[in-house]
């Protein structure tokens, strides 16, 4: 490809532990080569909703939704509030095992942030948090994409007209350094070839084990969860 993307935007639901994982390696190419990176959003609890349940939007407090919409809201002054929102609330669920879809937690963790924890209920009381998680959550499903993370490339036209997106790199272990960036050109590589839809390394029981392991804080946390054929469910 002639020209590697400046700019993505990055589709994520806090809750999902393999999003985190590959929004580190994406923050650590940006780090080395400035990225510029706009965070959008993405529901598991709406894509995994099973028919006759509420819908996220209809329930007063809706774990990883509300997260987003508290992050719609912080995204309003500043896209650099909603990385820090982002990058602390998923460290916290991921990595040390806290609760941020607990109102409680999500306020205090706001405010250790430097950021007034206030916006946790007028992110909640403002409907129209909403409407802007709905719809980038229907811009993803109408790309075809099922999941997180997505990537959009908004600086390339697809074949159908509309920006080149991605699912994915689904990674575990984070690259950091040269190799973070190598994964980024191996990435972008298959932006040359829009009919490659999919490559994938299976995964066998040494690999559940791993990902079980590596996940602990996340899935000890969990109360909002089961665990079906190794996809995370929501509970509803």
């Amino acid at each position: 490809m002639a020209d590697t993307p400046t700019r993505i935007d990055f589709h994520f639901d806090v809750m999902c532990p393999f999003a985190y994982q590959t929004s580190k390696w994406i923050r650590e190419v940006r780090r080395q080569n400035g990225l510029e990176i706009d965070w959008r959003f993405f529901s598991l609890e709406e894509i995994n909703r099973r028919e006759g349940k509420k819908h996220p939007w209809e329930r007063e407090w809706s774990y990883g939704w509300s997260m987003m919409r508290i992050g719609a809201l912080l995204r309003r002054s500043s896209m650099d509030d909603l990385d820090r929102w982002y990058e602390r609330a998923g460290r916290a669920l991921h990595e040390e095992g806290h609760r941020p879809h607990d109102p409680e937690v999500a306020r205090h963790l706001l405010e250790e942030i430097g950021l007034d924890p206030g916006v946790v209920d007028e992110a909640i009381a403002d409907p129209t948090t909403h409407d802007e998680v709905r719809a980038e959550h229907d811009r993803v499903v109408a790309a075809g994409g099922y999941g997180v993370p997505t990537l959009f490339f908004p600086e390339l036209v697809a074949p159908d007209g509309g920006p080149e997106c991605l699912f994915g790199p689904v990674v575990l272990d984070p690259p950091a350094g040269e190799a973070a960036l190598r994964l980024w050109d191996a990435t972008t590589a298959w932006l040359e070839f829009p009919y490659l839809f999919e490559i994938q390394r299976p995964k066998n029981p040494h690999h559940g084990h791993v990902i079980v392991d590596r996940l602990r804080p996340y899935l000890d946390a969990r109360d909002w969860v089961s665990i079906n054929r190794g996809k995370v469910v929501p509970i509803e």
